[in-house]
């Protein structure tokens, strides 16, 4: 029986939303084949959507430029309220609402007693690893829907302490199931601290987000650069330096017309492997970022790389490309001594100290990436108007929950 409904990707450029049956308290059967596990979950919850939001993870799939299959759900920014509970989850009831870290992680392997849940063993057995609604990561359905299935619930789930001030601030909570970890994963990771100039490529929600967590690291001039206008001016809404891309300038040169200098302390690479050259119309490169960000990084800096990058692209430029193999000048990075951080945040070393900011008004990231609530029906229009660019994440409110 389809009590359900999830966002569903249909071929290029297409996606609806589709019913589906309600979650029970069961494990993909990929995981449980692969892995050799158990598939009754009773460490599990079903959580009744709050909100769940777009990512530019999932337009990578959507533009047809991963091996995601036709019929993959979608979603894995995930906040909801607590519906069903397995007999085997200790710590939380019916009714909290809680974020869910994009990074599904059973809390028992070697991975995730390190601190390192964006690579857990016992979840996809594919590779280490595992997420909700994305293609070869293990299975999950995913959570732009009306209801999801969450498992090892008391490992996984952030609980807000307060039902009420989490309702009020919920555009701001829904960041943290990925967006703003990862933002402040590519910024912490780059070493920024008190006082740092900083450069962070690509001025989407994920760069919007790395530039106001570098902001709140203590730096002292932030410096984002795209090739979108509209989101140029985002960026500049909270205090960024911006350097347009599409003038076809170095970027050393647009730094140095800032700082004074044609180099930062720390760079963040926001884009991945969608990046392209410089000027307006400029062709794809996939490692033109990566490049930029060694070229204008000073010696000894570290590289925050949260930007998404694949094994596999039917859509690249070339037969290297679609393999992940693209033309990095790693000899420079090498010359210059830095150290490179890439891969999945590990949502939950972020979380909880990024709650309480704003719990405690210390942040209002939902007004730096620019938040809007938009309804399940609407996600389709909304994927549209995010890949033509707008300057806006979407958020999807499946039961009219969002004041």
């Amino acid at each position: 029986m389809a009590d359900n409904r999830v966002v569903v990707y249909k071929g290029p450029g297409e996606v609806a939303v589709e019913s589906i049956d309600y979650p029970k308290l069961e494990l993909p059967q990929d995981v449980v084949s692969g892995l050799g596990i158990k598939r009754a979950a009773p460490h599990a919850v079903i959580l009744k959507l709050v909100t769940s939001n777009i990512c530019g993870s999932d337009q990578h799939m959507v533009r047809g430029r991963t091996t995601a299959p036709v019929g993959q759900t979608l979603g894995h920014e995930i906040t909801g309220e607590i519906v069903e509970i397995g007999d085997d989850v200790l710590f939380h009831e019916v009714g909290d609402i809680c974020s869910v870290p994009f990074n599904i992680a059973c809390g028992r392997c070697r991975m995730c007693n390190e601190g390192k849940t964006g690579i857990c063993l016992n979840v996809n057995p594919a590779r280490a690893g595992a997420a909700y609604g994305y293609v070869d990561m293990g299975g999950w359905l995913g959570g732009q829907a009306e209801y999801v299935m969450v498992p090892f619930a008391d490992f996984n789930l952030l609980k807000f302490p307060d039902r009420d001030q989490a309702l009020e601030k919920i555009l701001d909570l829904t960041m943290l199931s990925d967006i703003f970890p990862t933002g402040y994963h590519g910024a912490y990771t780059a070493g920024v601290t008190t006082g740092s100039t900083v450069y962070v490529a690509g001025a989407g929600p994920v760069g919007l987000a790395a530039a106001y967590s570098a902001q709140l690291l203590g730096a002292s001039t932030v410096i984002v650069g795209d090739m979108n206008a509209d989101r140029l001016k985002q960026a500049a809404s909270f205090g960024c330096e911006t350097a347009d891309l599409s003038s076809g300038d170095a970027l050393a040169d647009i730094i140095d017309d800032i700082l004074g200098e044609p180099v930062v302390d720390a760079a963040v690479d926001a884009v991945g492997f969608e990046a392209r050259g410089h000027g307006r119309d400029a062709a794809e490169q996939p490692a033109t970022v990566l490049n930029d960000i060694m070229d204008v990084a000073r010696a000894g800096a570290s590289l925050g790389i949260p930007g998404l990058y694949v094994t596999g692209d039917p859509g690249a430029v070339d037969d290297a490309a679609k393999q992940g193999q693209i033309g990095v000048r790693l000899g420079l990075g090498w010359a210059k001594s830095h150290t490179f951080v890439t891969g999945q945040c590990p949502v939950k070393q972020y979380n909880r100290q990024l709650m309480n900011l704003i719990l405690a008004d210390k942040a209002h990231i939902a007004e730096a990436v620019n938040a809007k609530t938009i309804s399940l029906d609407e996600a389709p229009a909304g994927y549209a108007a995010f890949d033509q660019g707008a300057a806006t994440k979407y958020v999807i409110d499946p039961h009219g929950m969002v004041s």
